[in-house]
């Protein structure tokens, strides 16, 4: 699945608008569903492979070549 960042957006002013609710500060609990919906996001994108590594039975060698959709 390719990366949607209105989604981020999304999981970023709903969290924002969570904590505003609140009576009391609480910056772990913000980190930890900040952390959160950045891994989320960043776990959702591809990479697409496109050529450049090697393996002649040792090491991998050479330079990837492809983008992260």
């Amino acid at each position: 699945m390719a990366l949607d960042k209105s989604k981020l957006e999304t999981g970023i002013r709903q969290l924002l608008e969570d904590m505003m609710k609140r009576e009391e500060n609480s910056f772990d609990e913000f980190a930890n569903r900040l952390a959160t919906v950045i891994d989320t996001y960043v776990k959702e994108g591809e990479i697409e492979y496109l050529g450049g590594l090697a393996n002649s039975g040792g090491a991998v060698t050479g330079t990837i070549q492809g983008t992260i959709k």
